[in-house]
């Protein structure tokens, strides 16, 4: 499964608070949670980003409370895939389980500028920044990660395999 969009770049420690902003957590519609993306780190994010953009992150993506809300605001947003040196634990979970594609990649916030068109292989770990020429490789997703991400997450696999 390979996925091309443009990057959105950002630094270390990126918190849930500013992935989606804690002030808004009585929203939960997904449309009206994605108009909060990214807020509290990039005020311009919703305006800017298109439909199979990617983020760019260094390390601790996602650190933070376990809400949920983060990785809601961030598939229903238009990026297609997350791709940083590290996530945290729980955010990187429930990524998975939401159906929200991510892969990581040592050394990718060096390699990739703000813009770049990027190309991610979830199945091989690969990740091209096409801009530059530079070819990096991340670890691939498991089969079974990649069985719930197709499905759009847990819940969906779980109502096509057992119904419901």
């Amino acid at each position: 499964m390979s996925i091309k969009g443009n990057a959105f770049v950002f630094g270390k420690n990126i918190d849930t608070d500013q992935i989606y902003p804690g002030r808004y957590l009585e929203l939960f519609e997904p449309a009206d949670v994605a108009k909060h993306a990214m807020e509290g780190v990039n005020s311009e994010f919703t305006k800017q980003v298109q439909a199979g953009d990617v983020i760019v992150a260094a390390t601790n993506f996602g650190c933070g409370s376990s809400r949920e809300h983060a990785a809601i605001t961030i598939k229903h947003s238009g990026v297609s895939v997350v791709v940083a040196e590290s996530f945290a634990r729980i955010f990187y979970r429930n990524c998975i389980n939401l159906g929200v594609p991510l892969l990581v990649c040592p050394r990718v916030s060096e390699k990739v500028t703000e813009g770049d068109s990027v190309e991610v292989n979830l199945m091989t770990g690969e990740v091209k920044n096409l801009t530059q020429g530079v070819t990096l490789q991340g670890e691939a997703l498991s089969a079974h990660a990649m069985a719930i991400i197709a499905a759009g997450g847990v819940k969906p696999m779980f109502k096509a395999k057992y119904g419901q």
